[in-house]
């Protein structure tokens, strides 16, 4: 059972990991965030491009019901991995990782974000 902060401190322990935010999904703000230099901006911009995205999906999938695990961004510097969660209290979450392209793997981190937020849901 783990609690937001640990949450981050593991998100922070992947290999390569540059920067970890926890985003309250429906309104936008950071809920907490290690290494992400203007948390407040990068939640609202990380919130949006969620919606946006489960948005397009809806709209180009004939699959209804569906659950989105992960929304991976790339850069030439850089993985984003975006991981939503539905907390039972506090309604939708993500957590979302920034990795160093260079450092980390990607699968692998898909891997352990998947067992952080499971703890996180569970507790």
């Amino acid at each position: 059972m783990i609690g937001i902060e640990d949450c981050l401190s593991e998100a922070m322990s992947i290999p390569g990991a540059l920067g970890a935010i926890l985003v309250d999904h429906t309104s936008g703000m950071a809920v907490a965030g290690k290494g992400i230099p203007d948390p407040g901006r990068a939640a609202a911009g990380l919130s949006e491009a969620y919606r946006a995205t489960l948005d397009g999906i809806a709209m180009a999938s004939q699959e209804t019901g569906f659950r989105i695990e992960d929304v991976i961004v790339t850069t030439g510097t850089a993985y984003h991995l975006v991981r939503p969660m539905e907390m039972m209290f506090d309604g939708p979450l993500l957590l979302c990782v920034c990795l160093d392209v260079e450092r980390s793997n990607l699968a692998l981190a898909r891997r352990r974000l998947r067992t952080i937020t499971d703890e996180l849901v569970a507790s």
